[in-house]
């Protein structure tokens, strides 16, 4: 790759209000890392800790108070307290860019860029959230300002410094041809694969409720993404084996699925091998890559491919009631792991689709895709 190394270190001081924010460590792909403090960082190497220690931030705390309250059924994800909308288009929160390093290779059909904005705990989110992005610049079409176009966010609630002070994106590059023979470049992803440290991006939110994560610490996540629909899972498993929070520690099964075209495209790699290292007991890692992969029958890779050699296992998890799917990514991935699943549940005298259905109804099974 001829993007050139970068290393962050990131020596945190004691979180405001009290907290003990220590340290965050990954290793992630193309030299992009975040050092923790020497103590920290050699626990970690060793096994004995997981890194940031995190505490509810006084911003999200006093605006979680505004929220009101409604009788409701009480939900199984970690949704109290949640934020939603509060940066609008109107009135966008201004952030800057800290760091925008490219995370997949020469070689790579596309680019796909990590970034981190800053947001000085202004703006409280949850893992599985997303945020709006407004894109600096006039629509040519109607000569208004461009609209947002939203991301699902990539880090943890803490961030990747640890500091609650900053919120990560996973964005692809979109440039194709059009039936005309012209060459079209997406406004968003363009406008955000070219920041510079320093530059200014206007956001909007956090929305979004659908992906947050279980409060159950035992419970079994089944998470499925292609491409940079893994931003929401980085954030996940960031919380579950990089970091240390009062009341909340993962003792169940993470299983994610990673689908993607070549090697050279595998996002994040190296953070979840670092994972898979410090949990091995809670953590599986399967990745599809349908460019240089097949199965015994010479099929080409896809995720659902990879899915089907875990099919037996995967249906009695999600015969249990503390199984949780999650899906992020390209639309039309659900139909392929339908068809895997219908047969099984056949077999077992259950109609998948209806099954299915109660599934959504425990937010059990979430989907989010484009």
């Amino acid at each position: 790759m001829s993007t050139a190394a970068m290393t962050t270190v990131a020596l945190l001081p004691s979180a405001h209000a009290g907290g003990k924010a220590k340290a965050v460590v990954a290793a992630a792909p193309s030299g992009f890392s975040f050092y923790p403090a020497r103590s920290a960082r050699s626990n970690i190497i060793n096994g004995v800790g997981r890194g940031v220690r995190a505490q509810v931030s006084t911003t999200e705390t006093a605006a979680a108070a505004e929220v009101k309250t409604k009788a409701e059924k009480v939900s199984k994800k970690q949704d109290e307290g949640v934020v939603t909308n509060k940066y609008r288009p109107k009135e966008p929160y201004t952030g800057r860019c800290l760091l925008n390093t490219r995370i997949t290779g020469d070689d790579a059909p596309g680019e796909t860029w990590h970034m981190v904005f800053s947001t000085e705990g202004e703006l409280p989110y949850r893992e599985g959230q997303s945020i709006g992005v407004i894109p600096d610049g006039i629509d040519e079409k109607n000569g208004k300002p461009h609209k947002l176009r939203l991301y699902s966010i990539a880090s943890s609630a803490i961030g990747d410094f640890g500091d609650s002070k900053t919120v990560s994106l996973c964005v692809k590059r979109l440039v194709y041809t059009n039936d005309a023979g012209e060459t079209v470049k997406g406004v968003c992803s363009n406008f955000l694969c070219d920041l510079k440290p320093g530059s200014e991006v206007k956001i909007t939110g956090p929305v979004g409720k659908e992906m947050l994560m279980p409060k159950d610490p035992n419970a079994t996540i089944i998470m499925l993404a292609t491409g940079t629909g893994i931003a929401p899972f980085r954030s996940f498993l960031w919380k579950m084996f990089f970091e240390e929070h009062d009341g909340y520690k993962f003792n169940g099964l993470a299983w994610l699925f990673l689908g993607v075209p070549t090697g050279s495209t595998l996002l994040y790699r190296e953070e979840f091998e670092r994972m898979k290292e410090i949990s091995p007991d809670n953590f599986r890692l399967d990745f599809a890559v349908s460019r240089e992969q097949t199965n015994a029958a010479g099929d080409k890779m896809y995720i659902q491919t990879r899915m089907a050699e875990y099919k037996d296992e995967l249906w009695e998890l999600l015969k249990k009631d503390n199984t949780y799917v999650y899906m992020c990514g390209l639309k039309g991935m659900e139909k392929g792991i339908d068809d895997i699943m219908v047969d099984l549940a056949a077999k077992d005298g259950i109609d998948w689709l209806d099954y299915k259905k109660q599934l959504k109804k425990s937010e059990q099974w979430n989907v989010e895709v484009y």
